[in-house]
Order: structure tokens, then sequence, then C-alpha cells
């Protein structure tokens, strides 16, 4: 392929896609954070499916009704204990008022046939994603005839680029472009009425298509296709290349435009681009391994040359390889920086590679999944590409103003949990969705750690503190306060769970039947660590002080977590709710992961509360994502083991043959829930990388833990450039020969505790001018103090 040649960032597959209909699931993607191709792999017939970040369509946004007198009504109702009551009190007002806003669904650009004559039965087929470069391969055997196709979306000029090659001439290559084909049948009328307005054409070197979507505004692409040798007939919607050996095609796309002015524009760009693809390939290469290469692991596996089939045979026979360990979270990083950009959209469940029009879930959800998509961004060294998430929510901040004041009388704003670009208002109505008040304040989670790790004081002053201050207007309207100076959430959901005791005595599977409750324990943590982030926001920038007494007489009355009589963690801080362990979310979790609430070295109890809790969740009920979740707890627990063990299950349940990962198993096999789709969810592909990050280092603002949660089968490895907060990390290990050794540098002023593995009974150090004491969390703890720039080794003697 390239001079990058490395197996351990290699997906090799010995099958084309497979998936029967629908084989875009199973397609290996390229990206480059805008574009978007999705190569099936097909020997006779190519498929490459295109698509775009800005391409959506059938979004319908409603004008929302002011329906906040029904908080009053549910409150009441929820005092009387007449909580089935209380559950529909808002979405049955918005009903009544038939509101109807509908998310806007991702739509693929089209499609780019390429049908190729054989001479013979192929043989000795591979298809090769190479993380390193962003190349997508296909290759086999006719006879003695070697065939290669190459493909990459390239950084440095926006153009998908793709190559075919054989050592003898092929008789015949036939170029299309089509609208892509839905396999779902409700899309049928939809896919009908787009296709009428398909445009295709060739003319000489070009193909050019268009089709306009439902804002009357066109889409589509211009391709050239540049044959090496041979000739070229042009028909009238298609190009033949004869007697050919190598072929160069570039593919420009457009969004949002007009197709007469784009079609012109591009071919225009096209025609300056030399036939080369290497020379393109070199451009794209640095800007694609800047972002790549950002941080390393190696576990030090055997074999890298095997191919995905393979590894996942061996891990449904039980055992995970280190070589499947590696390439997932490789993996999850290519299609992280593959499927977002600075500037750009935030990276979605399908990543830039959806194949339908209306997929199961294809909106941001931030009930969880949006926030899994970004856990393992900063100590993974992709920081950069954080801001695109604040800035989508940003940019809808009138939505979720009107949300708050309309829904519950409430200053500041409410984010739905589900939205698409520019619909920002309430679309799923339903309780467990409306009553669900805690999406702004985890998000603004990620946009304080944000600032933490870059240290943007002009991010901090300008954006993030107005919006946690409108998060903090709002739980101050929103929360009911007692007579005793103490606060309730009222209603309050715990993510997407009923309490057990409200659970209908059915078989008949129902969804969510009572999910609104009081004093759900995510929603106390959330609202605590807003509070504590912005005052320590508001002290930092001497902003808003006059203020911070009110808020800390807030953060003060929050409720207390509560205990069931086992001694775990409860789901909902209130005696009225029993817990529900058949269910996936593990919401209540929340204080321990993805917050740093508590910790072993200051919260033993409720730390260990959490253990218990995240124990009694049912294995059966579980999906990709949740998996994932759960592996990050364990490691966040220290239980090494137990983390790995979650991603075994992913691994034997909800992963393809490509490596995307679904929401459940589609075969059956008693891991987790059962559904009639299994869909597509990238989320648990971003899951992963965070929980081997998180068995690897575990970062607060004053500790630093290295191998806090390391498998017992993880003997040996290395880290490179993980990220804290001030600087960045590496680290190697050998456990059966006691060897370790770890570097750190600080960017800014570092003043931090260090955990090191329980085998590095003694150490050494190199650095001049730090400060290094014992702490007194105990022998394996010290307390660093660095200056700017500094470097500190450590080794065990």
């Amino acid at each position: 392929m390239t001079t990058f040649n490395n197996s351990r960032y290699k997906l090799i597959l010995k099958y084309p896609a497979s998936w029967w209909r629908n084989q875009w699931r199973e397609a290996l993607p390229s990206g480059n954070g805008k574009i978007g191709a999705a190569v099936y792999g097909g020997v006779n017939l190519e498929t490459i499916v295109i698509n775009h970040e800005d391409l959506w369509h059938m979004g319908i946004k409603d004008k929302l009704p002011d329906v906040s007198d029904t908080l009053k009504e549910t409150r009441t109702l929820i005092e009387k204990k007449q909580f089935n009551e209380a559950n529909g009190s808002l979405t049955n007002a918005l009903k009544k008022k038939n509101y109807h806003t509908r998310l806007a669904s991702v739509i693929p650009l089209g499609d780019l046939k390429v049908r190729m004559s054989n001479k013979e039965v192929f043989q000795h087929y591979r298809r090769v994603l190479n993380m390193e470069t962003g190349e997508i391969e296909v290759s086999w055997q006719e006879g003695k005839q070697r065939m290669s196709r190459r493909l990459f979306v390239s950084r440095a000029d926006d153009v998908i680029v793709y190559e075919l090659q054989s050592d003898e001439e092929i008789d015949s290559v036939d170029f299309q472009v089509s609208l892509h084909k839905s396999d779902s049948h409700k899309m049928h009328d939809k896919v009908e009425e787009l296709s009428k307005t398909v445009k295709v054409k060739a003319d000489g070197d070009f193909l050019f298509y268009s089709v306009t979507n439902d804002d009357y505004t066109d889409f589509g692409a211009v391709i050239r296709i540049v044959p090496m040798n041979g000739q070229c007939v042009t028909n009238t919607q298609s190009i033949n290349c004869k007697q050919v050996k190598k072929i160069i095609v570039f593919i420009k796309v457009f969004v949002k435009s007009d197709h007469q002015l784009e079609w012109s524009k591009l071919q225009k760009e096209l025609l300056l681009y030399r036939p080369n693809y290497q020379e393109h390939l070199n451009l794209h290469v640095p800007l694609h391994q800047q972002l790549f290469h950002s941080a390393s692991l190696s576990l030090e596996g055997n074999d890298y040359t095997r191919s995905n089939e393979e590894l996942l045979l061996e891990a449904y026979e039980g055992d995970v390889s280190i070589e499947l360990i590696e390439k997932m979270w490789s993996f999850g990083r290519y299609l992280f920086i593959s499927g977002t950009r600075d500037r750009g959209e935030p990276f979605s469940m399908y990543g830039l590679w959806a194949g339908d029009y209306n997929l199961m879930w294809s909106h941001r959800m931030a009930n969880e999944n949006i926030q899994m998509m970004y856990w393992h961004a900063n100590v993974g060294g992709l920081t950069e590409c954080i801001p695109p998430l604040f800035y989508y929510y940003e940019n809808m901040l009138d939505d979720f103003r009107e949300n708050a004041s309309k829904l519950f009388g409430c200053r500041g704003i409410y984010i739905p949990a589900g939205t698409t670009p520019s619909i920002g208002v309430p679309n799923q109505i339903v309780p467990v969705i409306m009553n669900w008040t805690g999406a702004a304040g985890w998000l603004a989670q990620h946009f304080y750690d944000y600032y933490l790790y870059t240290d943007d004081e002009e991010f901090l002053k300008d954006h993030l503190l107005p919006l946690m201050r409108e998060i903090a207007c709002f739980y101050e309207d929103f929360l009911v306060k007692e007579e005793d100076g103490s606060y309730t959430f009222i209603p309050s959901v715990s993510p997407e769970n009923t309490p057990q005791n409200f659970m209908p005595k059915t078989s008949e599977p129902i969804a969510h039947p009572m999910p609104t409750a009081m004093n759900a324990t995510m929603d106390i943590a959330i609202a605590k660590e807003l509070f504590q982030h912005f005052i320590e926001a508001c002290i930092r920038t001497k902003l808003y002080l006059e203020e911070i007494e009110k808020w800390e007489t807030i953060l003060k009355g929050l409720p207390s977590y509560m205990l069931d009589h086992e001694g775990a963690l409860k789901e909902w801080s209130n005696k009225e709710f029993e817990d529900r362990y058949d269910h996936r979310h593990l919401s209540h979790i929340y204080p321990l992961f993805p917050g740093r609430e508590l910790q072993e070295e200051s919260e033993t109890i409720l730390f260990n509360a959490c253990k218990k809790a995240v124990e009694k969740r049912v294995i059966g009920a579980q999906t990709g994502w949740s998996f994932a979740h759960m592996s990050c707890i364990y490691a966040r627990l220290h239980e090494g083991n137990k983390a790995l063990q979650h991603l075994e299950y992913l691994s034997r349940s909800c992963l393809l043959s490509n490596f995307y990962t679904l929401h459940n198993d589609w075969r059956n096999m008693g891991l987790t829930m059962e559904i009639e789709t299994a869909p597509v969810q990238m989320d648990a592909n971003l899951g992963w990388v965070n929980a081997v990050q998180e068995m690897l280092l575990f970062v607060s603002e004053n500790l630093i833990k290295v191998l806090p949660a390391r498998p017992d089968k993880w003997k040996r490895g290395s880290v490179k450039d993980f990220r804290f907060y001030t600087g960045r990390i590496s680290f190697s290990w050998d456990v059966d020969a006691g060897k370790f050794e770890a570097e750190i540098k600080s960017v800014r002023r570092t003043v931090v505790t260090i955990k090191l593995p329980h085998f590095v009974a003694d150490f050494t150090y190199l650095g001049e001018e730090i400060r290094i004491s014992k702490s007194k969390l105990g022998a394996a703890y010290i307390d660093i103090k660095m200056q700017a720039n500094q470097s500190l080794k450590i080794l065990n003697k």
C-alpha cells in the first residue's frame, strides 16, 4: 500500500462486506472529518458509499407552546404519590397542543459503482484498512493477474482519491454514480421522491451527479476518471475504460448549494490535480498522522497479521487477544479523527459512514451516547477535537432558553437529550426523555475538562462560564427548596430506568413505563459537579463573585446519596423507589464515573457502594455501549480483570467483522437485551478506547494513578504521550521482570500526587529542580511540584 506497513495499525479482512443487504454495516471507512467514504470490497461490482457531515433531511422544527404550568401539576401529583399520573403531565400537554418536532436524519450523498470484467475466479482476497494512513485497499488474484484498488479521503484537499491497478490489462472497467438505495421498506417512498430529482451526466473524463434535498438545495459530486493507458468511452451516464492497467479517480462533493454552480467550480478544481495517487497521499498522511499518533499504546501482542475474522473467532472462544484489544483501541481513535474535525460537526453515532436514510438513533443523544464518544479524547491527546461538540450546542442556545422557559417556567437553559443541527427544541415527547434535566450539566463536564487541559482563559470567560451560569440559573429556579433549607429534584429521571416497584406485572417488554421519580442519584451528582466547577471558575476569573454565596448555598443543600440495605448506592435517593438492576444504563454511578467525585482515597464507603451497585446489574440486559461503560466503571474501581471481561463480552456480542460496534447482539446469545434490530452504534467503539485508557491511567486535577486497573493478562506494555491536565506521561512496565519506567513532562506548572503501580516497591528519579515528597495518602503515592516545561523520570530500583 505505502511505506506504512505496520500490521499493528491494519485491519485485515478476508471477506467483503457480507451482511445481507445493508452491506454498508460491514464496509471499511475512510474520512477526513468532513467527507466519508465506505468501501464494500466487491470484486466484480464495487460500491463506495459517500457521505458529508452537513447532509441531513426530514427534520421538522415546530413552534414550542408554553406548557410551563404543568410543572406545578406534576409536582402536586408526585407529592400525593400519584407517580404514574405525574409521569405524563408534561408530555400529554405537548401532545394536546399538537406539538410536532422531528429530528433530522443523516442521508447518504451517493454511491460510486465500479464494475470490472473478470477473467477467472478470484483467490487470495484481502480487504485492508491502514489506520496510519486512512487508506483502504481491496486486492485479489485472478490466475496470475494481481488486482488492487486503493482509496483515501484527503485531509489536504477535501477530495476522495481512488486508484485501480493491475499487473496485466483489464478488459473493461465501468464507472457509474447513483443515489444510494435503501434497504428499508419504510424509506421506499422517500427514496423514490429523491430519485426523481437525480441528475447524472457524463462528459469526457467527468461524471456529474446531483440530487435535490427536501430543503430545495442540491447535493452531489463531480468525479474525474483518468486512465493511465488504454481508452475510455463516455456514455450518457457512465464512463467505460478498456484495456487498462491503471486508473486514477478524484471525487469532489458538495451540499446545500446549486448543482450548476458546483459542477462547474469542482470540475475546474479537479483539472488542477496531477493524476498521481502517491503524490496526493504524501500531502494527506502528515495531517492524518498528527492526530492518529498523538498518543500510542503497546501491550506487546505476538501476531498483528491475523485477520479480523481470526481475532473475532478467538474472542468467541472466550479469550480476547492482546492484538484485538490494541486494534480496537487504535480503530476507535481512527474513527474519531476520521469522523469529526476542527470547526466541523461533532462525531455521530454512525460517524461519516451511514448507509440509509432514517437510521435508528442517528441523532445526537446526550443522555449517554455523545458523552461516551468524547470520554477518551483528552487523555488520548485529541483535545483539539472537542470544540465542535461545544459549538454545536452553543449554536442552539436560543432553543435551549426557550425550552427552559416554556417547559418549566425557568431561566437558563434546558437541553433535550436528542438534537440534530439547528433542532434544539423537544422532539422525543415521552416522559423518560422530557422529564430528564441533566443533559446540560453532563455536557458541561466535557467543556470544563477541555478548559482544564488547554488553560484557555478566553474560552472559559467568553463561552464556558456564561454557559455554566445559565445551567446554574435553571437549577436555581427548578430545584424545590424545602423548609429545612435542603433541595429536591422533582421531577427527576434516572436515564432510562423505571424503579422496580413501578414496573408492571407482565411478561411483555415495556420500555419506560414510569421513569419520572424524585432525586435520581445522577441528577444530584451532575448538579453537584456543575456548581463545584462553576464556583471554581468564578473564583479563577473573578467573575460573578457576588453570586458565589448563593451557589454555595444550593450546593450545600443538595440531597445526600443513599445506600440500600446491602450497602449499594441507590439509583434514587428516596425510599419510595426500589432499584431495578435489569437495565443497561448505569446512571447512578456518575459520581464515580464519568464523574470523579468518589475516589477510594477520600470516599471509601461510597466508593465501595458503587462497586456493589454495578455488580448487581444483570448481564442479559446490557448493550454494546453499556459493556464499554461498565468496563470504564470497573477500571475506576481498580478491578482490571472485570474491566477487561466486559470488553470481552462486548467483542463476543456486539462486534462486526469490520469492528463496528452494535447496540445489541442480533443473534440472541444471552449477553445483551433483545430487540429486532441491531443498529450500528459507534459510541461503544469510542467507549472501548476510553476503557483501555482508564485501565492504564486515572487522571483528576490533583491525582494521577498509573496502571490503576491493569488486568493480570497485561504483563508488559508501554504508553506514550497520554495526557493529564498540565502535561503528558509516558511509561512502560514488565511485571514479571519487576521493571517500571515513567517520564512526566509538564506543559504548565504542575502540582499533583502520583500513585505508582503496586509492584514498584522502591524507585529513584531523574529531574533537576523538581520537588518530590512522600504523600500523606500512603507509600505508593508521591507528591510532585514541577514548573512549566520540566521533565521527570521515575524508575524502580
